[in-house]
């Protein structure tokens, strides 16, 4: 995220005087700029100049030679002699130093008790080496000034012998370090805001303060650059295959400095803004090429000059090239990659230099002994840039900014820039050859009605207005022959208005969001959720009351199908693949819900909550028989046979309903003992599911991974198996570190609520008459599962049974071997009579008579 220091800012718009970093995040964020983060002074405390006074060298049992120094920091802050400290034949304080690059009569920083430096480090006076140190003098890296920890800031030789202030004055404004810098974010389409002329210009659009664009050639302190020369460093472009129909690089100036000191150092001021900018100061080459670049937010390289022959050439990798980058790591190129390369003997195009726009190779870089540099002012493909950088994993401040867009009127000024910045502060001289490769074009006209904005808005914007806010933003409005309609031409600076609601988007950012009305439609009678939207919130409900927790989890996973235990031709382990997934180990859409939920059930066990109960409503993704479809291009609407191949393409998304239940139910209490979740209560979820949908299911006994063979029930509604509940199998439970005894629940909630009446359902008359009980208890043999007797119940009861309760199992030596009783509650009823003995002895014999024929049971006696 770009930082944004007041004192850079001011350079080039009239900031008002008092401003703060909070109100300078005000003034932007109206224009569509929005704060990070407000970064606090680098130094806070008593920073001071100080002169030394003297210098003791002491070495130590250790081998360590260090100074004890007398240094004058100010009448104020000077101890006076005698004062049992240190004792001083003039007011002084002592201070112990383990650097040797200063002497007597130098004028260095020192940090007084009290002092907070970066890092929050805290200044106080210690002993040390048999004395007390009051204070600290301070080296450039423990002022965040840059890397430099072996000497101590040498004030003379940083600001020049005038200009050093005497001893005691603030050393935090003279080195810039009390300064607060506002970071703001920057979205993807304004990509002119990552350099400080694209803030300050919106600073002006939003304060109306008088703007002056260090971009404009004409705004240059020495006037207009000059004009390419025949005799320049020779650069082609050779890209046979460039990207999206652009070609990778249309503009391309080299400026040549010779003569530079190698040993000159960057400015005190340069590498303070370098610092607040985020960025490390490295020498006066590179430091002036990423100062220009945060500036006017054209990206540049600086080459060694003897290091590289022409021609220059830009074109696409070769399959197989390789490139050594300034981050020391060998990259293999793809032959998408831009590259930067020269001719070495005479082989045009052999050497690869960099990668276009992203970063330079370690061959030709700037080093120590560098006295003649070429300049590189670019303008790259942003599709290109982007790519290169993606593949290769180099985000670098360079494709920052190409793959968001940079001003292809920029880099002739910014080279320019770079030359008058090495010729002042490194003693070099600009060379008068002048390279200007320039294949760019002017940015096409916009057509837009004038009444547009106010369409799109609903704000009645003024013609005038919108005229005038399009030209402060840089654009030239032109009338056409319809009066109701005019061309925009955009600034270079802004690739991305590229039509008519992207203007639109700009007339409402400087006249005020603010300015928009927020008017909430109004709903349509008879509208609201609809019946699926009902059904799901009537599930979720339902599961909610039973003491279930709805989750949210992603439906990406990975190898879960082997610890769920699923067979080798189980359809759930046709999982989706995808191409670009999240995470290595999760490149699947999940087939189930368990797929993803037993992992949220397992880390919240592992992090203590063992009884947990969650539920999860989602959608699951079925591949089975779907085919690949051609995309379809771009610039054209897809045909409807095309469109439909693509519907066919989609995998089918069924929405389900699952959860799973650990530990205890009911825990321990002052009532007795808890009891653990068992598989009926994973029966008892899918029956509130069903109720809360009015589909009637039926359960019957099922085998079906990851539950347990014995303990698991198959859910049937409309004829159709939808669903399962039960305990987990045990090799499941320890796949997934769950409790023992888990269970779980899943339905196909689609199908389920398919098999719900659509009808509304018709209320039948309550009865006043009282109802008849009955208890029978009928011998089944052990296998056959309660639901079907039950059913059988019901059938023989038929219209009179108003409730069928199973209340009691009972296996033992009474009953023989191989066989268990069931013992049924009835509640009976008539809606018109009260029901006499001998009907509900008729309605006992009935049952008993259907549960003969329909399950082989017999009354026990």
């Amino acid at each position: 995220m770009p930082y944004v220091p007041l004192s850079w800012l001011a350079e080039h718009v009239a900031v008002a005087p008092g401003t703060t970093a909070a109100d300078l995040a005000a003034d932007l964020v109206r224009v569509g700029l929005e704060e990070e983060e407000i970064v606090p002074a680098a130094v806070t405390g008593p920073l001071v100049v100080g002169r030394v006074l003297s210098v003791v060298a002491e070495e130590h049992k250790n081998g360590k030679t260090v100074n004890f120094c007398r240094v004058d920091v100010g009448e104020a802050h000077n101890d006076a002699p005698g004062t049992g400290k240190e004792p001083a034949d003039v007011p002084s304080r002592g201070i112990v130093c383990g650097a040797h690059n200063f002497g007597v009569g130098d004028s260095v920083v020192v940090a007084l008790p009290g002092t907070t430096l970066p890092g929050d480090f805290h200044i106080a006076a210690r002993k040390t080496y048999g004395h007390t140190s009051d204070g600290m003098i301070c080296s450039a890296r423990e002022l965040g000034l840059g890397e430099d920890h072996a000497g101590i800031i040498v004030l003379e030789q940083l600001l020049g012998a005038g200009d050093v202030p005497a001893p005691g004055a603030d050393a935090i404004a003279l080195l810039g370090l009390g300064e607060e810098v506002l970071e703001i974010n920057v979205t993807p389409d304004r990509g002119y805001c990552f350099a400080m002329r694209g803030v300050a210009r919106e600073y002006s659009h939003a304060t109306g303060a008088a703007f002056t664009d260090p971009g404009l050639p004409e705004n240059l302190p020495g006037g207009p650059p000059p004009a390419a020369t025949p005799d320049a460093v020779v650069v082609e472009v050779d890209d046979a295959a460039p990207i999206a129909g652009n070609v990778g690089c249309d503009r391309f100036v080299t400026r040549v400095v010779r003569g530079i000191d190698p040993s000159a150092p960057s400015p005190a001021w340069l590498k303070e803004r370098l610092t607040q900018a985020g960025m490390r100061p490295i020498s006066l080459a590179v430091d002036v090429t990423n100062y220009v670049m945060l500036d006017l937010g054209q990206p540049l390289h600086a080459y060694d000059l003897a290091e590289v022959a022409e021609p220059v050439v830009v074109r696409r990798a070769a399959p197989g090239e390789q490139l050594t980058t300034l981050d020391d790591v060998t990259r293999t190129l793809d032959p998408e990659d831009l590259l930067i390369t020269d001719s070495p003997d005479g082989a045009r195009g052999s050497r690869v230099l960099g990668l276009a726009g992203v970063m330079g190779g370690a061959q030709t870089e700037v080093g120590p002994a560098t006295t003649d540099v070429l300049v590189e002012a670019a303008h790259f493909d942003p599709v290109s840039v982007a790519r290169t950088a993606r593949r290769h994993k180099l985000p670098s401040e360079a494709a920052k900014r190409f793959e968001r867009g940079v001003d292809p009127r920029l880099p002739a000024v910014a080279a320019q820039r770079v030359v008058d910045l090495l010729v002042e502060h490194g003693g070099g001289t600009a060379d008068p050859r002048v390279g200007d490769l320039d294949r760019t074009g002017h940015p096409a006209p916009v057509l837009l009605r004038v009444d547009e904005a106010r369409r799109l808005t609903g704000v009645d914007y003024p013609r005038e207005q919108v005229r005038g806010l399009l030209e402060e933003i840089g654009a030239r409005v032109e009338t056409t022959e319809d009066p109701e309609v005019v061309a925009v031409t955009p600034p270079t600076w802004r690739p991305d208005l590229v039509g008519p609601a992207h203007l639109v988007e700009e007339v409402a950012r400087l006249a005020g969001y603010d300015e928009i009305p927020s008017v909430l439609p109004t709903a349509p009678a008879g509208h609201g959720l609809t019946r699926g939207q009902r059904q799901r919130r009537d599930v979720a409900r339902a599961l909610a009351d039973l003491g279930l927790v709805e989750v949210l989890s992603y439906p990406f996973v990975g190898e879960v199908h082997d610890r769920m235990g699923l067979p080798a031709d189980d359809e759930r382990r046709l999982a989706l693949r995808l191409a670009n997934p999240m995470a290595d180990d999760a490149p699947f859409m999940r087939t189930s819900l368990l797929d993803s939920l037993l992992d949220v059930a397992r880390r919240n066990v592992s992090r203590g909550l063992v009884d947990a109960r969650v539920f999860e409503l989602g959608l699951v993704t079925r591949p089975a028989g779907v085919g690949v479809a051609a995309s379809p291009p771009a610039d054209r609407r897809p045909t409807d046979d095309e469109l439909a191949a693509l519907a066919q393409a989609v995998p089918r998304q069924p929405r389900h309903v699952a959860g799973v239940l650990t530990g205890q139910l009911v825990p321990d209490g002052v009532w007795g003992r808890g009891r653990a979740a068992d598989w009926a209560d994973a029966v008892d979820a899918v029956r509130a599911v069903a109720a809360a949908l009015g589909a009637p299911v039926t359960v019957e006994a099922a085998e079906h991974a990851p539950w347990h063979p014995g303990r698991c029930a198959g859910v049937r509604a409309g004829g159709a198996v939808v669903g399962h509940a039960g305990q987990l199998h045990p090799r499941v439970v320890a796949a997934f570190d769950l409790p023992a005894g888990a269970v779980a629940f899943e339905v196909d909630l689609d199908a389920l609520a398919a098999a719900a009446p659509t009808e509304p359902v018709q209320p039948t008359p309550v009865s006043t008459y009282p109802p008849g009980k009955e208890d029978v208890a009928l011998v089944v043999d052990t296998g056959v599962p309660a639901a079907d007797v039950l059913a059988a119940v019901r059938a023989g009861a038929g219209e009179l049974a108003e409730e069928v309760r199973l209340f009691d199992v009972y296996t033992g030596d009474q009953l023989g071997e191989g066989k268990k009783s069931l013992a049924f509650a009835l509640r009976l009823r008539a809606p018109d009579r009260t029901l006499t003995a001998q009907e509900t002895a008729e309605v006992r014999e009935r049952i008993v008579a259907a549960a003969r024929e329909q399950v082989g049971a017999e009354l026990r006696s």
